[in-house]
């Protein structure tokens, strides 16, 4: 009977979890949508108690819960299209989204109305809690917000114009700012919005749909014709050091996906990022469909496809891995693609057997005929994929991997870098470390030429790619050379050691080695260096690092507190948001970081960043805005606590001097005495 009872009751649940995972609500309904989706997320105590009650469920109550999950189904949905749905939509269809809002609401107000809470086996304030919310629905019932007249009137005049008459440029900019549709990305989100609705009318979308399309192209054509080098944000292929990822929250139980991690067209996280050859980023299953159709333009920007090439996108293949770690969410495995990959290269005779040549070369003894071998197999390897996938095919990789110990300077560096641009090819990855060549690039990175260094750290960024080769690397000694590599190489050096260091630290069991290595103080000096250029790499580290026990302590310990409130004031909006999210859990159960930060002025800067910032930014302005304001409560309530008592023992003074015997009062009449001063 227990089980036939909390199946449903926990339906309800994951159906409330999953509204409260809706959010970005469009601007012309989003205050009745937040306060809908508020008070629903407000009825899981009750929900809660129900499943855990050992008391069966009166027939009347479970008739009731069953046509509130109905109910509830029918708000998710309601709320997804407002999170989702088309904006011009709804402005021009405000009759229709607001009828719907009042359906939803009268449906859920009689469904909980038909529960007796009385019969339940729920205490008192949850009783309490949802009789609010009730009282709450039914005073919405038939209550709607004011419309924006102008933005309503501005769509209505431009609906109706023919396809070819003028309008009013200023008519286009107000409705592009109001609408939120200045943006690529937010005009390609439209547009999908829009043909959800032409898919959800069976191809059949009728003239409003229609009209609605030609508006959106003319705010379209007059957004891009105002900002021509306007570019979607999310397609560029992001930096290691501008880092996406959100760190564990114990309460954000649905983290939002960047913008930068979904791809254009399916709007849905990458599993594999590919680039074409105008530079944006796509899923690479989406842009082969494309593709496939016949398309030869790039979707975001309409521009034509000088080739149809695809690229793997590695670093932001990285960046979505270390996000999806950082929120207990299960990485995107890498596709094991059905298309028949590319195992043979189309290099002619004669060039597969100049490479033939070189090999027996790196075979030979003569140091000499090692080094030019090397070197011409370095800058083959570098010229094209064809010549990758020869080079490797020949056998190369093992005799490249044997020089990495030479003495001479000159063929350790020809090899490691060969060994850099073959990596490039997705198969040779595999390849290299299965010859057993880490341990020998590690002996680079310590021994080698200052080049040789860096492109040994380019090559194990490279490698690392792979989930599984970041333990491999890890655990060969890796990351201390790279934290000296960090420390004292050229500025490339250190760029090429903060993005192997990044990458290796998205795996869980290398942020305590690298923090052992000491790469805390290294990205606290990095990030202090007038003029280092290093503050976009030291922050990212930091972010990932800040999750991990060991790296919060040497955080903590290393006087980071002013320098995040520094940047959170004036830094960018990435680097805000990393401080912001280092500082998130430094103050985390630590009352000296929270009242540190409070002395600096941080409250200022993160009320700004709750604002202005980014997504992710405003998210972790929020929790830390949070955290402070409980922080200063209890700090009154402490400074209360103090003058209540030092009043106390100011009006017991007197009454001592008036009598000719020592009083002594009882611990219960002290404590009586503080307590009537702390209520007075």
């Amino acid at each position: 009977m227990e089980e036939a009872k909390g199946a449903p009751v926990q339906e309800l649940i994951d159906t409330v979890s999953k509204i409260s995972s809706i959010s970005d609500y469009r601007c012309t309904v989003r205050k009745e949508y937040c306060n809908l989706a508020r008070r629903l997320k407000l009825l899981i105590p009750m929900f809660e108690e129900i499943r855990d009650s050992k008391e069966p469920i009166p027939e009347e109550s479970l008739k009731a819960l069953v046509s509130l999950k109905e109910a509830l189904e029918s708000a998710k949905e309601l709320l997804r299209f407002g999170s989702e749905g088309s904006k011009i939509f709804m402005v021009l269809e405000r009759e229709q989204v607001v009828s719907k809002f009042h359906e939803v609401t009268a449906n859920l107000e009689q469904a909980l109305s038909g529960i007796s809470f009385e019969k339940l086996d729920i205490t008192d304030e949850v009783k309490e809690q949802v009789e609010l919310v009730l009282s709450q629905f039914r005073r919405a019932k038939g209550r709607a917000d004011a419309t924006d007249a102008e933005l309503y009137e501005d769509l209505v005049s431009l609906y109706n114009k023919s396809t070819d008459a003028a309008t009013d440029p200023a008519v286009l900019r107000r409705l592009a700012e109001k609408l939120q549709l200045m943006q690529i990305d937010d005009l390609t989100q439209e547009s999908l919005a829009l043909h959800e609705m032409v898919t959800a009318s069976s191809a059949d979308p009728g003239e409003s749909i229609e009209k609605m399309s030609m508006l959106l192209k003319k705010i379209k054509d007059f957004v891009q014709t105002e900002n021509p080098d306007l570019t979607a944000t999310h397609g560029k292929s992001l930096p290691s050091s501008c880092s996406g990822q959100i760190s564990t929250d114990g309460n954000h139980k649905s983290p939002v996906i960047p913008d930068d991690f979904r791809c254009p067209i399916s709007l849905e996280l990458m599993n594999d990022p590919v680039i074409v050859s105008t530079g944006q980023t796509y899923e690479r299953s989406c842009i082969e469909k494309w593709l496939e159709a016949g398309h030869g333009t790039c979707p975001k920007t309409q521009q034509t496809l000088s080739s149809q090439a695809l690229t793997p996108n590695y670093v932001l293949r990285s960046l979505i891995a270390q996000w999806c770690e950082s929120n207990g969410i299960e990485p995107p495995k890498r596709p094991s693609s059905s298309r028949p990959s590319k195992t043979a290269s189309s290099c002619s005779p004669a060039e597969r057997t100049n490479i033939e040549i070189l090999l027996n070369k790196l075979r030979s003894g003569s140091h000499e005929d090692q080094r030019n071998a090397a070197g011409e197999i370095r800058l083959l390897a570098k010229r094209n994929a064809d010549n990758r996938v020869a080079i490797a095919e020949a056998g190369a990789i093992p005799l490249l991997v044997n020089l990495l110990a030479t003495p001479d300077s000159r063929t350790q560096e020809h090899a490691v870098t060969a060994l850099l641009n073959l990596s490039i090819c997705e198969d040779n990855k595999s390849s290299i470390i299965n010859s057993g060549a880490v341990p020998g690039i590690v002996y680079v990175l310590k021994r080698g030429s200052m080049e040789a260094r860096e492109n040994a750290a380019a090559t194990l960024f490279s490698l690392s790619v792979v989930d599984e080769n970041k333990v491999t690397i890890g655990a060969s000694g890796a990351i201390p050379p790279l934290v000296t590599l960090l420390s004292e190489g050229t500025q490339r050096g250190k760029k090429d050691a903060a993005t192997a260091l990044f990458n290796l630290c998205i795996y869980q069991g290398n942020k305590g080695k690298a923090v052992r290595a000491g790469v805390v103080p290294t990205l606290m000096r990095l990030l202090t260096e007038p003029g280092g250029g290093m503050v976009d790499e030291a922050l990212a580290i930091l972010a990932i690092l800040a999750s991990h026990p060991e790296g919060k302590a040497a955080i903590g310990s290393s006087e980071a507190v002013p320098v995040l409130v520094e940047v959170i004031g004036n830094g960018s909006p990435r680097n805000r948001e990393n401080a912001a999210a280092v500082l998130v859990h430094l103050c985390a159960g630590d009352q000296h970081h929270l009242a540190e930060a409070q002395e600096l002025g941080v409250m200022g800067p993160l009320v700004d960043l709750a604002q202005n910032g980014t997504d992710r930014g405003k998210r972790k302005a929020a929790q830390l805005l949070e955290r402070m304001g409980r922080f200063i409560e209890q700090q009154q309530q402490q400074q209360a606590l103090v003058q209540a008592q030092a009043q106390a023992q100011a009006q017991a003074q007197p009454q001592a001097h008036t009598h000719t015997h020592t009083h002594t009062e009882s611990p219960h009449t002290q404590l009586s005495t503080l307590m009537n001063a702390v209520d007075g």
